[in-house]
């Protein structure tokens, strides 16, 4: 799905199966390019603001108990601390921004994408 010029940008270390996931790091921020090759479950949790935009595929999200849909072009906004959880499915993508600069960590071992 991503360019070479995205690839080439730390691995982020989220243990999901068949996750790619793709860090660009700021002082107070981090931003995520993400590609999703099955369906995923994320159970409820909650965490700084996250931002993101839909790419390709499509993403269920609950927010604070109402359910949506997001496909390609969508934005959805998760406010600081409000619970959520997501229901992905195999092909989706999206650019997701976090207001916290340590919200996932750097994979220890490179792998190309």
């Amino acid at each position: 799905m991503f360019p070479d010029i995205i690839k080439t940008l730390p691995r982020a270390d989220i243990p999901l199966d068949g996750l790619s996931a793709y860090i660009s790091q700021g002082d107070s921020h981090q931003i995520l390019f993400m590609e999703f090759e099955k369906d995923i479950e994320i159970p409820g949790h909650s965490h700084c603001a996250q931002w993101g935009v839909v790419i390709a595929g499509e993403i269920e999200l609950t927010v604070n108990g109402k359910k949506k849909s997001y496909k390609n072009g969508d934005r959805y906004f998760i406010p600081e601390g409000i619970i959520h959880s997501a229901g992905i499915k195999a092909g989706y993508s999206d650019l997701t921004f976090f207001a916290d600069a340590g919200r996932y960590k750097k994979k220890k071992f490179q792998n190309s994408g």
